[in-house]
């Protein structure tokens, strides 16, 4: 007879819960609380949000300043404009909506509106890669890829609330156009236990490792800390280099790190094995003529179920059990 315990059956409520594990600590709406602080001395900020003020964190800006917050309505394509316009008459606009929509439903606007005339619009888009679990029609797992292709496009993909928050002031005070994931809600906190600070297209070793080398970005820097802890005991020394910026990618700091000889090379982002941080690490170590043994750790190319987080994330290899078994397997 087996004693294995059944884990408890998993509710609807699970699709769209925290991505923080239980007893994590976390941090409430960083963006919002971070976006009105910063707003208190910078009259030119202004927040736009497609019908989506509270499940982007925006409604606490709206809160603040009603004089400077625009509901746009159930309209991606609207947002983009109107936020393209008020860049162009001296305003900062933070427009906020859900990745899917800020990127697949408004890709043209982006493009044509902000991107080409480099204006100074900062998109942040809640729910990316595989943070819901509502199907294709809401998993984001394209969307770097599509930001990429953007010329002049800075890419922020921060990995908790403190590189949520430390990004906030910085991506205002970038000029031209940002794309920022946006983690939202009850946002898992664990970068200041290793005196992280945001910079913007910086890379940051959070722990050093001979055995392996983790690039990552996002929640997936979270995940492969804790890979990194729960591979102690199999002594397996595993360092992590966060990559919180996709573009500009710190190429200096990536070649140094991977350069280094006797370590298996891991990128591990929340995000398809298409046209992320894994083929832009790829093509940097290759054209310098830095040939680790490398490896992906990735969602597939592929449209993904919808159902519970925590399944899915199994399911897909990005949960701390997965990636430790997926590393593991490599180094056989």
């Amino acid at each position: 007879m087996s004693t294995t315990a059944k884990k408890p059956r998993l509710t609807t409520s699970a699709m769209i819960a925290s991505i923080a594990s239980e007893g994590q600590r976390v941090q409430a709406a960083p963006f919002g609380k971070a976006l009105v602080e910063l707003a208190a001395n910078r009259p030119e900020i202004v927040g736009l949000t497609a019908d989506l003020a509270k499940y982007t964190d925006l409604h606490l800006f709206g809160q603040a300043y009603p004089d400077r917050f625009f509901q746009m309505g159930m309209a991606e394509q609207l947002l983009m404009a109107a936020a393209g316009g008020m860049a162009k008459e001296g305003f900062v606009p933070f427009a906020t909506t859900y990745a899917v929509f800020g990127t697949r439903r408004a890709y043209d606007f982006v493009h044509q509106v902000i991107a080409e005339e480099n204006l100074n619009v900062k998109l942040c888009c809640a729910l990316p890669g595989l943070t819901t679990g509502y199907g294709p029609s809401h998993q984001a797992t394209e969307d770097i890829a599509l930001m990429r292709g953007i010329p002049g496009m800075t890419i922020v993909d921060p990995c908790d609330a403190l590189d949520t928050e430390q990004a906030v002031a910085q991506i205002a005070d970038h000029n031209g156009p940002v794309y920022m994931r946006l983690l939202r809600g009850n946002v898992p906190l664990v970068l200041d236990e290793y005196g992280y600070s945001f910079e913007l297209g910086k890379a940051k070793m959070l722990r050093d490792g001979r055995d392996v080398l983790v690039i990552s970005s996002g929640i997936l820097t979270m995940r492969a800390l804790e890979v990194a802890k729960a591979l102690e005991a199999d002594k397996v020394d595993v360092g992590v280099l966060h990559v919180p910026t996709i573009k500009p990618l710190d190429v200096a700091t990536i070649l140094r790190e991977a350069g280094r000889a006797g370590r298996l090379v891991v990128v591990a982002e929340n995000h398809s094995t298409v046209g992320g941080l894994g083929e832009a690490v790829a093509t940097a170590l290759l054209t310098a003529g830095v040939t680790p043994q490398f490896r992906q750790i990735a969602l597939p190319d592929a449209f993904l179920d919808a159902g519970a987080l925590p399944t899915l994330h199994d399911r897909y290899g990005i949960s701390t059990e997965a990636m430790s078994a997926t590393i593991k397997g490599w180094l056989g």
